[in-house]
């Protein structure tokens, strides 16, 4: 056997070599891809933000500390509401539009008082919030209770609240107070938004349900305050109790 067939026969056997090697790899590398679906599995992660999307990158839900939290979205763009101002979780429609979340926040201010909030809302759809549960305390006042508001149907909130904020920021004295109430209560009788039903307990410690009209005006009210007194109250549109029907007091 001559030197060359020597060397030819050792090539052949590293390139053998070679081709099992790169053939192992590449069953690992398909294994390890394929492995449970691709799901991976932490014991425990830290992490700032982690965004929940579609297929398509479409932004669905945010889960954020405060300083990551995103900017309210109306189709996938900032309206001018400002970001980095929610801990929690966000959520968005289809069409990558703010529709609810939770969030929260509790801290103790300068005169040693609590300051905290709890907020859970879902949002009508193009506008702001109209389900949500609060919990809020300032102060030594505190309250927390089921809301249900309604809001117009046109236009968008995003576009409805460009045009207040423009109004508040760049108009001034009367100009700035008719265009600023004719946004809040662009027909007669019927406002932008109005609570239309509270069940909770309210800054004074009372445990309230109050519903009202289309105008967000009470017209029915019943309560029960901390000294245990309950009473049933209905209001005409101006505020006026018309009739009132109270517990025994003894």
């Amino acid at each position: 056997m001559n030197l060359n067939t020597v060397r030819l026969e050792k090539k052949m056997r590293i390139l053998q070599a070679l081709c099992v090697f790169t053939s192992m790899l590449t069953c690992v590398i398909l294994l390890v891809g394929f492995n449970t679906n691709n799901r991976k599995r932490f014991d425990e992660i830290d992490v700032e933000r982690i965004n929940i999307i579609e297929k398509s990158g479409k932004l669905r839900m945010t889960i954020s500390n405060k300083e990551r939290s995103p900017a309210p979205l109306h189709k996938g763009k900032e309206f001018g509401l400002a970001g980095s101002n929610r801990t929690g979780i966000i959520f968005f429609n289809e069409e990558e539009s703010e529709v609810g979340g939770l969030t929260f926040e509790g801290k103790m201010n300068n005169t040693g008082k609590a300051d905290a909030y709890g907020h859970f809302s879902f949002d009508q759809y193009n506008q702001n919030q109209v389900l949500y549960l609060t919990y809020s305390e300032s102060d030594g006042k505190r309250s927390m209770g089921l809301n249900v508001d309604d809001w117009q149907e046109s236009p968008p909130f995003s576009e409805w609240n460009k045009a207040y904020k423009k109004a508040a920021e760049t108009m001034v004295g009367e100009t700035r107070d008719k265009r600023l109430k004719e946004l809040m209560e662009p027909m007669q009788g019927q406002p932008a938004f109005a609570k239309r039903v509270f069940v909770g307990r309210d800054k004074d410690r009372k445990a309230t349900v109050m519903l009202a009209d289309r105008s967000g005006k009470p017209r029915l009210r019943l309560s029960v305050d901390a000294g245990g007194e309950a009473k049933i109250e209905f209001l005409d549109k101006d505020g006026k109790v018309t009739y009132s029907l109270s517990g025994d007091k003894k």
